[in-house]
C-alpha cells in the first residue's frame, strides 16, 4: 500500500506586500459586513454569507444560513439590543491564506449595547473563513467562542 501526500504551503513574511494586501482586504470586507450588522440590516448582512454557511457558537452549537439569519433578525428587533454594535478589538486581526480556497480571519471582537442606562460590552474570539467567489469573498464558516 502506497500513501501519497501532497502538501502545499505558501509562507508569506509578515512584512510582504501580499500579506499586507490580505489583511487590508479582510479588514475592508469585515468592516463592510459589520456595517450592515451595526445598521441592523439583516437583508444586507445575509449577502455576506454563503448559502451553505456553518456558524459554530460555543453556547448554541452549529447553525446553518437560515438559522443564523433568523437569529440576527431576532437580535435586531429586541428592544434590549436595539443599539447593539460590533467592532474588532484593535491589534487582534490576523489573516492567513487558505490556498486557492480563500482567507482565514482570526480576531477578537467587542459587542456593546445599552442596558439599564449603562453601556454593556463583551469581548469574544472569532474565526471566519472567507471563501473566494468570483472577484470577491463570502463567509462560509464562522467559529465564535469565549462567551
Amino acid at each position: 500500500m502506497t500513501l501519497a501526500y501532497r502538501c502545499q504551503f505558501e509562507i508569506l513574511p509578515s512584512n510582504s506586500t501580499a500579506a499586507s494586501e490580505m489583511v487590508a482586504t479582510i479588514a475592508a470586507l469585515d468592516s463592510a459586513m459589520f456595517a450592515a450588522f451595526n445598521a441592523h440590516d439583516a437583508a444586507v448582512l445575509g449577502t455576506w454569507f454563503t448559502q451553505d454557511l456553518e456558524f459554530y457558537h460555543d453556547k448554541s452549537g452549529r447553525a446553518g444560513f437560515d438559522s443564523t439569519m433568523a437569529g440576527f433578525t431576532r437580535l435586531f428587533i429586541q428592544p434590549e439590543t436595539a443599539d447593539m454594535r460590533r467592532e474588532i478589538v484593535p491589534g487582534t486581526l490576523e489573516v492567513h491564506p487558505l490556498g486557492d480556497f480563500g482567507l482565514l480571519e482570526i480576531c477578537q471582537h467587542r459587542f456593546c449595547h445599552t442596558e439599564n442606562v449603562r453601556e454593556e460590552c463583551g469581548t469574544f474570539k472569532n474565526i471566519m473563513v472567507w471563501r473566494k467567489e468570483g472577484a470577491g469573498y463570502k463567509v462560509s464558516r464562522v467559529i465564535s467562542y469565549g462567551h
